[in-house]
């Protein structure tokens, strides 16, 4: 039986974080898939063998128990080597030292088929898109004859389809109300599949959403992977988000701004507001409509609010007339001033 290194195949060092892991998977998955790659039988073989060192090194618990193998690889093969049984391995599990046996005063002992069980998990027999040595240590597959091994079970182990990301960019106004999308996705044997999905109102870019049993399809039984929608809201043109909260900069002409009036104010509903402005308002000020921003994700029923700051646009184009009355109203200014 051939030891695997995981971490070459990943191409990470012992010391990579889980997040490394992932990223790294993620770049060679890409490269490899046989979407990417038809009728490639080198880059499908790969494939499968990146897919099976991250289902090991993904997994934290599994990455622990392939680690603390690693160190005693060579203690193994010397004992498959010379014709060793299931209930005699060369090294124990130690449960005051939460390990396998070390050299150097280390007591070993007999592991029971049912220690070995709790140790790698159960599983069944049969076919296996794993190497013999995943399915051996990780996986519960059924050795090859010849090939010292743990009972045979009268399951097929099932391996659960991979979760998938789909990226998706909407509109303000989408992410307002609410939208759908129609997606298709190309299955590993060729077929290809649509799949419709809501996008409920008040999500942000970032917005994870999940469907249960929409990923990858699970192989020998296995349940089907989860698909993961990840939001992206396209920047408006007219409305800038601040987390539920609207900012909307809205034009006054200086005679409204001075003597004070209305001004209409568009919302992302679609209707249009009419905001009182009080005389001598400042170029900048903001006014708050309470209730007219974006819905909350998960309380659709409360919005933020809708922040109108104001900038006051000067007249251009002056007639002889009207620049002979702001001269007149400079020096009434000047005058009080004195």
């Amino acid at each position: 039986m051939e030891y695997k290194d995981y971490y070459r195949i990943l191409g990470v060092e012992r010391s990579a974080t889980q997040a490394d892991i992932k990223k790294a998977f993620r770049k060679l998955a890409r490269q490899c898939h046989p979407d990417a790659c038809p009728g490639d039988a080198t880059a499908e073989g790969r494939f499968k063998e990146i897919n099976e060192a991250y289902e090991v090194l993904g997994d934290a618990e599994k990455r622990k128990k392939y680690d603390e193998l690693g160190s005693r690889w060579k203690d193994f093969e010397q004992w498959q080597r010379a014709g060793g049984q299931q209930t005699s391995w060369p090294f124990g599990w130690s449960p005051a030292g939460g390990g396998y046996g070390q050299p150097g005063g280390a007591q070993y002992r007999t592991v029971t088929p049912e220690e070995l069980e709790q140790l790698f998990g159960g599983g069944g027999g049969g076919a296996s898109p794993f190497s013999d040595f995943f399915s051996y240590f990780f996986g519960g597959g059924q050795p090859q004859a010849g090939r010292p091994g743990r009972r045979a079970s009268s399951r097929q182990a099932g391996r659960a389809g991979q979760d998938v990301e789909q990226p998706v960019q909407i509109t303000l106004e989408e992410a307002y109300h609410g939208t759908q999308r129609l997606l298709e996705f190309q299955e590993p044997d060729g077929s290809r599949r649509r799949l419709e999905v809501k996008i409920p109102a008040g999500v942000d870019s970032g917005s994870r959403i999940r469907l249960p049993g929409k990923g990858g399809r699970g192989m020998g039984g296995g349940a089907a992977g989860n698909l993961y929608l990840v939001v992206q809201v396209a920047a408006h043109p007219q409305f800038e988000r601040k987390g539920d909260d609207l900012v909307l900069p809205v034009a006054l002409d200086l005679y409204t701004a001075l003597l004070g009036g209305e001004v209409d104010v568009p919302t992302l509903k679609g209707t249009t507001l009419k905001l009182k402005v009080p005389p001598e308002t400042q170029n900048g000020r903001k006014f708050t409509l309470r209730g007219q921003g974006m819905p909350r994700l998960k309380a659709p029923a409360e919005r933020g609010d809708l922040v109108v700051t104001v900038s006051v646009r000067l007249p251009t184009g002056l007639s002889e007339e009207e620049r002979e009355l702001y001269q007149q109203l400079a020096g009434l200014r000047r005058g009080e001033r004195h």
